[in-house]
């Protein structure tokens, strides 16, 4: 790794201290790489790759991809033959977005079911899939811009990689609130049976949480997945997929209590705080998306250089 960083670290007190005991612990499966030379190259990334700048133009395309995304799921509804599943759709955006937010979502989400706006055939519809498709497009072109990405794909490879990703992520979602569904019909069924006592054990509660929960980490293991084209060595357990799930359930509940407690969007901005909000939630997530990514692609790079080494070292 950088031995002018090593060297400046080790002069600092404490720090030095750091240094060397993350030197000591090695990382299985990096062939001898140390916490420390993750650690450096992970941190190397997030300053060089201008994180921040990255998280905001994603933001703002997947703002602008969230409701033609409604409107395709809210589309394919009356093709699904399963009784509450608008209730429980709206249930989970709820459940998604900050406090203060659903209502104005809700009233676009109310406009699009009481003004269909045609079939699976309809420009409405196509036009939807294209719109959601550029936020999708958007996350792939963050990853790309990391310090650590080298290798590339082409403009047109990139989008229509895109567009089968958003394809599968609303089929997954549509999937996911399918199961949660099927769960609370077959614990009514278990309860009325007499089986066992569902509803003091809140098995629902839990049992949807463990889905919502499986759900977000199956959503950004594929991002990961088929967001670069070095992501064909990411598996579907990855590090990476593992820190983003976990801080996104925190940016998830700190957030909301930071709506409820301090922030004043809507006495400042009147009704256009509500769309601030939710624009500003969107932003910590793609930070947070993105702080995942570089984690996953600066393991990939160390185990790169690693065989870069050892094959010269062959020759």
């Amino acid at each position: 790794m950088s031995k002018e960083v090593e060297e400046q670290l080790l002069k600092i007190p404490i720090l030095n201290w750091i240094v060397k005991f993350g030197k000591k612990i090695k990382i299985p499966r990096l062939e001898g790489m140390s916490l420390y030379d993750v650690l450096e190259l992970y941190v190397i990334g997030i300053i060089k790759g201008a994180l921040t700048s990255r998280a905001g133009g994603i933001a703002f395309s997947f703002f602008m991809a969230i409701f033609p995304f409604f409107l395709f799921i809210l589309t394919l509804i009356s093709y699904i033959p399963i009784d509450g599943f608008q209730g429980e759709l709206f249930t989970f955006i709820r459940g998604v977005l900050p406090p203060k937010t659903f209502e104005a979502v809700q009233v676009v989400l109310g406009d699009i079911i009481n003004n269909q706006y045609g079939g699976l055939l309809s420009f409405g519809f196509i036009l939807s899939i294209f719109l959601m498709t550029n936020g999708v497009n958007a996350i792939f072109g963050g990853f790309e811009y990391s310090y650590h990405i080298k290798e590339f794909r082409n403009v047109f490879r990139t989008y229509f990689v895109s567009l089968g990703v958003s394809l599968l992520m609303s089929f997954f979602l549509i999937i996911t609130i399918t199961l949660t569904i099927l769960y609370q019909v077959a614990l009514i069924k278990i309860n009325y049976k007499g089986w066992l006592n569902t509803d003091d054990l809140n098995l629902f509660y839990y049992g949807k949480n463990m889905l919502f929960l499986f759900m977000i980490y199956t959503l950004v293991a594929l991002l990961f997945r088929y967001g670069t084209k070095q992501g064909k060595e990411t598996k579907f357990f990855s590090a990476g997929a593992i820190l983003t799930t976990v801080l996104s359930l925190f940016s998830f509940y700190l957030f909301g209590i930071y709506v409820l407690t301090f922030a004043q969007y809507n006495q400042l901005y009147g009704s256009i705080g509500t769309l601030l909000i939710l624009m500003l939630f969107i932003w910590l997530n793609a930070i947070i998306l993105l702080l995942g990514f570089e984690l996953n692609a600066s393991l990939y790079s160390l185990k790169w250089q690693n065989k870069t080494k050892k094959r010269l070292e062959n020759i």
